[in-house]
């Protein structure tokens, strides 16, 4: 059986709800059981990285229903622990043998770093040649291509915007280009965090630095490209968009639009095509399944992933945004069922994104909304959640009754020991013309 040569780059959100449905259509191509294996090394330095590769092995068993090895390879080349040659061997192989490769988070200069000299660029490339599924996401993404930037070091530690060469495995299927993975980032707020912390200005200084024909894919968090090799096409998939920037201009492809190969190969005919569309008038021509625009400003991106997701969140932030409005409107309107339905809502949603490689504190604020909800709902069990009007209603009607029935008889008398009694304990009377008003 000859295998599907497939290359998938994903921004964010490997392991997270948002692209299960992708890893089980990828792996559905293989043969059973699926010789799957973890590329580890991108996050091998941190000191978490045994629990990383945990988690990535849950969600592959749990979620994609594959059982994935771990290649053991955090390290190629000796630092302050030295590498150790027989694991160093078996995990090259793993990878040689592996039909589905994966690699995730960490950092792109370690990476690389570890990889120089190895033949996992040469592995990996020969995959995607001969046969394989390679799903490269995060950082282990912004290797793919001719160069790369340091982004964490840059974001980080206010290192100088430079060019790193990367593994260059994207020329050997036809495409000249620098991954940007994280591209519609903003965790910043109120600072640019776009294109993988990068932001505006120094996605300019590190395109200037690219040579004339290499441009920049840029792939939204929870988003991927799925480039079928065979099939000469690549599909969008996912709650974001993916984008060709052509120095400064950008072409953007929706979930759902399918890619010519071509065009990712010769994505400079897309500028000859627009001009043309624009001199006809008609600046928003479709070009192969794609919309011209400039970047778009990460709420609109944003908004336009909601719309496509429906009542689905596509991140573990959006769920925490809809749930919460979904317990504060059943507080509100005294449901305390909704309410709890809500809390245990939210609570699931941090099980499900519990492998995603999050970088923001989204999980923090998410279990701290479950604290706070769990206490709300405390405070109602004690002052109750139902109207205090609809519980002590009957009880006032039938005093109101005995008071219109006394001041009838001109017991005036009667009639204030029942006043006096609803003063003592909050409940204001009016006679009105319309008839007794009452209220807490």
């Amino acid at each position: 059986m000859s295998l599907p040569r497939i290359l998938t780059i994903m921004g964010s959100g490997e392991t997270a709800p948002t692209m299960v449905s992708t890893h089980r259509k990828l792996t559905a191509l293989l043969p059973k059981p699926v010789n799957a294996v973890l590329l580890d090394t991108p996050y091998g330095f941190q000191e978490n990285a045994p629990e990383l590769a945990s988690r990535a092995v849950e969600y592959f068993r749990n979620s994609v229903n594959v059982d994935i090895n771990v290649a053991g390879l955090v390290r190629l080349h000796d630092t302050h622990i030295a590498a150790d040659p027989v694991q160093v061997e078996r995990g090259l192989r793993s990878i040689i043998d592996a039909d589905y490769v994966f690699a995730g988070p960490g950092s792109p200069t370690y990476a690389l770093r570890q990889w120089s000299g190895s033949t996992v660029a040469h592995n990996i490339t020969d995959k995607l040649l001969n046969g394989g599924i390679v799903t490269f996401a995060s950082a282990a993404a912004l290797t793919l291509g001719k160069a790369t930037v340091p982004v964490y070091e840059v974001y980080k530690v206010g290192q100088d915007v430079q060019l790193l060469d990367g593994l260059d495995i994207l020329s050997a299927i036809g495409i000249n280009a620098a991954v940007i993975p994280h591209y519609d980032n903003a965790e910043g707020a109120n600072h640019d965090t776009r294109y993988c912390y990068l932001g505006e200005a120094r996605l300019l200084m590190f395109e200037k630095l690219l040579d004339d024909e290499t441009y920049v894919l840029g792939v939204d968090e929870h988003t991927g490209l799925v480039i079928d090799i065979d099939a000469e096409s690549a599909a969008v998939v996912g709650n974001g968009t993916v984008t060709l920037r052509l120095r400064g201009t950008s072409f953007n492809f929706e979930s759902g639009t399918t890619i010519p190969l071509a065009t990712l190969q010769n994505p400079w005919q897309l500028l000859n095509s627009a001009s043309q569309s624009d001199s006809l008038g008609n600046a928003s021509t479709n070009l192969a399944g794609m919309s011209k625009a400039q970047d778009v400003a990460t709420s609109d991106v944003r908004s336009q992933s909601a719309s496509r997701s429906g009542e689905h969140p596509g991140s573990l932030g959006d769920a925490l945004e809809i749930h919460q409005q979904e317990f504060d409107d059943a507080i509100a309107n005294r449901d305390a069922d909704s309410a709890v339905r809500a809390c245990l809502a939210l609570e699931q949603a941090v099980q499900d994104w519990s492998t995603d490689t999050l970088t923001s504190d989204v999980a923090d604020r998410a279990r701290a909304a479950i604290r706070s909800m769990i206490s709300r709902l405390g405070d109602a069990a004690v002052s109750g959640v139902r109207n205090p009007r609809d519980v002590v209603s009957p009880y006032v009607e039938a005093m109101l009754a005995i008071r219109a029935t006394v001041r009838a008889e001109k017991r005036y008398d009667l009639s204030d020991v029942i006043r006096d009694a609803f003063v003592n304990i909050g409940i204001e009377v009016r006679d009105t013309a319309d008839g007794v008003e009452w209220n807490l």
